[in-house]
């Protein structure tokens, strides 16, 4: 085997989990950040099976790490509290074999981090640029010496400088319309039961019990791209404060948070796709690569799926496993029987084998499709389907626009990107 090298540009959830899954398989990884230490504060994010599913493939189990409290229910409501439309969680951990699960940012990256050795994350290291030339790409950092490699993960998220350098004449960002606000707060005492969104007049409030105990709370509003408000929790009580319970009682524990503990982004997309999503020895993924509005509820989980199919259609390096979990006994192990209703509307990813025939696919849906031309192996990452729930809906400015179904329960933008993670 040989010893590979992979330069991942951006330490959130998406570029750890790169990392995490390239060291599984046996490469040197290293890490840059920009920012000049790991996150303590920031909101929450909504992991769905896929990401669950995906995480557990290359041994990262989210619910031992950081807590595993689901909700019972999760749906959308509307501003008097009536039910527009709802799911219990157990329905869906039968359907797709794990239910969602709610988490801290922080928590989450940390976990993350704490699978990687520990000189592979460099903080306070900004991508100055990279070369990339045939054979191998050099990555040049701002203050240090240029790292050779050969491979490069542009997880750099929504702001992607790699995407701007090597796609010059894509058309950017699109603003959504709306802005959005998040915090976490501490109430035990509320005993909220559900994860719900509820939609009023171009405003929406989300409501998210996360595995640790706490709650995420986001609010959007449509207003134009640059939108000053003087206090967070004046405007947010303003807004929601006749709203049904238990959001006013929530609104008084944000009243108790510092301005600061309050964040708020505007909320974008791409504009455009790309062309593609690598060039040469660069891969981009999540935001960077394809950054969607959060009320779909799948940015930070497809950089997950993002980070684990690549590694998984790349070659094993030194010490490496040929599947995707950390135990070569898991990765021998029999796949699970698929869970009752399984459905297969999972894509299969799949490349060309020495053999002339398909590669194993990187991601399977619990029941493969009769006409995937991918023949399962031993060692298969299976995941659930794309999609959260049939019955969860995209918000209503999207739905005006003629979105499908999409999953609720996000849990707000990125930490930096003002989308999902990165």
């Amino acid at each position: 085997m040989t010893n590979r090298h992979a330069v991942v540009v951006g330490a959130g959830i998406g570029g750890l989990t790169a990392a995490v899954a390239l060291h599984r398989r046996g490469w040197q990884v290293t890490v840059c950040e920009r920012a000049p230490e790991p996150p303590v504060t920031g909101a929450g994010i909504g992991l769905a099976p896929n990401a669950l599913r995906a995480l557990d493939a290359i041994g990262i189990d989210v619910a031992r790490a950081v807590g595993s409290a689901v909700p019972a229910t999760m749906g959308v409501r509307r501003p008097d509290g009536r039910w527009l439309t709802r799911v219990g969680t157990a329905h869906m951990a039968t359907r797709y074999g794990v239910a969602p699960l709610a988490v801290p940012r922080p928590a989450l990256t940390a976990t993350l981090a704490a699978a990687l050795p520990p000189a592979a994350l460099r903080h306070g290291t900004e991508v100055a640029g990279v070369d990339d030339a045939e054979g191998r790409a050099t990555v040049r950092t701002a203050a240090g010496p240029d790292l050779p490699c050969d491979l490069v993960v542009a997880a750099d998220g929504i702001h992607s400088p790699l995407r701007r350098a090597y796609f010059p004449a894509h058309p950017g960002l699109h603003y959504i319309g709306e802005t959005a606000w998040r915090a976490l707060v501490d109430a035990p005492d509320l005993r909220i039961p559900a994860m719900s969104e509820t939609w009023g007049r171009g405003e929406r409030f989300g409501v998210t019990p996360l595995a640790d105990g706490r709650y995420c709370l986001y609010a959007t509003t449509v207003v134009p791209p640059g939108t000053r408000f003087a206090d967070p929790r004046a405007e947010l009580r303003q807004r929601f404060g006749a709203w049904h319970e238990p959001i006013p009682a929530l609104l008084d524990r944000v009243a108790r948070l510092d301005p600061a503990d309050v964040l708020r982004n505007d909320l974008y997309d791409l504009a455009a796709p790309l062309p593609r999503l690598h060039h040469g020895r660069i891969a981009w993924l999540g935001d960077a690569a394809h950054a969607m509005a959060p009320n779909l509820g799948q940015g930070g989980c497809q950089a997950v799926e993002d980070a684990v199919v690549l590694a998984h259609l790349l070659p094993v390096g030194e010490g490496g496993y040929g599947g995707g979990t950390a135990d070569p006994a898991v990765a021998d192990a029999s796949p699970p029987t698929p869970p009752p209703g399984g459905t297969a509307r999972t894509p299969c990813a799949c490349v060309p084998a020495a053999s002339g025939g398909s590669a194993p696919c990187a991601i399977r849906s619990s029941r493969p499709s009769a006409t995937s031309r991918c023949a399962p192996p031993r060692r298969v990452w299976r995941c659930a389907p794309w999609t959260t729930s049939s019955t969860a809906s995209a918000s209503p400015h999207s739905r005006a626009r003629g979105a499908g179904p999409r999953a609720t329960g996000w849990c707000g933008p990125g930490r930096r990107s003002g989308n999902p993670a990165r």
